[in-house]
């Protein structure tokens, strides 16, 4: 008998433990869900209309830093099309696995003389750099989250900001840092360093993406109307809590999107402020939002992307680029 490919064990695995994992969350959720309901009804249209409207920005910032690093590196893309491989390739994120996101919007980008490699370095440094902006953004709810006092947390929370600033906004030791990772996988060296200007930027870009989603969260924690907490204090649980939760997620690889490591995490920062139930309405509205902004987005780019035949083969053919990439994972490119 044959043995089972390597890659597709891991898969199945991967598989296996988002299933778990959603249904673990679906099954606390339906247990509450008569407390859970209670406080969504809460919400009323305005503040969910304006939840929406910061979750959209999210997406917008980041596909701009990603374009920043992209032109840096040598593809200029004009924003239609760089939408349309970004937000189309982002839907990857929610198949088991940690880079099917890259591999589409690298295949993508083929198909606009952008070679494969540079897509696939940029895809990756987006995701280191949105990970380090997410703890930014984040770590001044640890002190939350490990039950401790704010005021006493907070010098060393500022001391931890710092030097992750300095490895994402100085160029100098962020170009070392890429150098480093790419040794370490074997991989060739960027063609040429990124620049000052492209790194500040894209930086800027990815805490503004984290910032935005954050107040998405605290208007809809504010919208309950079940606080304890005094309204700055309030934000700051809810806005850097989903941005840490967010970055717990991201180093969560083995489940698609994160989903149920970051709304347990949001839980657990949430509930001491408002209450269990209260959290739960925000993190399953936060998660219903979320999903709906990459859908929403995803269905524009498509639509670009498949005005332009970057959805098909380069023979003109009409395979889907997610067949192309099947056809790669079976042959376990």
């Amino acid at each position: 008998m044959p043995a089972i490919p390597r890659h597709r064990v891991l898969g199945a695995l991967r598989a296996a433990l988002a299933v778990l994992v959603v249904a673990a969350v679906a099954y606390a959720v339906a247990r509450n869900w008569a407390e859970v309901s209670r406080d969504v009804r809460r919400i009323d249209a305005g503040s969910l209309l304006l939840a929406f409207g910061l979750v959209c920005l999210a997406p917008v910032f980041t596909v701009l830093g990603w374009r920043v690093l992209l032109a840096d590196l040598g593809s200029p893309l004009h924003l239609a099309p760089a939408g349309g491989i970004f937000f189309v390739g982002q839907l990857g994120k929610y198949l088991p696995g940690s880079v099917w996101s890259i591999v589409a919007q690298a295949e993508m980008g083929a198909r606009l003389q952008i070679p494969r490699r540079r897509s696939a370095l940029v895809g990756l440094i987006t995701v280191g750099m949105a990970l380090v902006s997410a703890l930014v953004v984040g770590l001044p709810a640890v002190p939350q989250l490990l039950g401790r006092d704010e005021g006493r947390g907070a010098r060393w929370t500022l001391l931890a900001v710092v030097p992750l600033l300095v490895v994402m906004l100085w160029p100098r030791l962020l170009n070392a840092v890429i150098a480093l990772g790419l040794r370490l996988l074997r991989r060739e060296p960027l063609e040429h360093s990124l620049s000052g200007r492209a790194v500040l930027t894209a930086g800027a870009c990815f805490i503004a993406a984290w910032v935005s989603s954050g107040a998405h969260a605290w208007v809809l924690t504010r919208a309950v109307g079940m606080s304890s907490v005094s309204g700055p204090r309030l934000a700051l649980v809810a806005g850097c809590g989903f941005a840490l939760a967010s970055a717990v997620a991201m180093l969560s690889v083995v489940v698609p999107a994160g989903v149920g490591v970051r709304e347990g995490v949001l839980v657990l920062l949430l509930a001491p402020v408002t209450s269990t139930s209260a959290a739960t309405a925000v993190v399953v509205l936060a998660r219903f939002l979320t999903v709906l902004g990459d859908v929403l987005f995803a269905l524009l780019g498509w639509a670009w992307a498949k005005s332009h035949h970057l959805l098909t083969t380069g023979d003109g053919g009409a395979e889907p680029v997610l067949d192309d990439l099947a056809e790669q994972r079976r042959l376990g490119q």
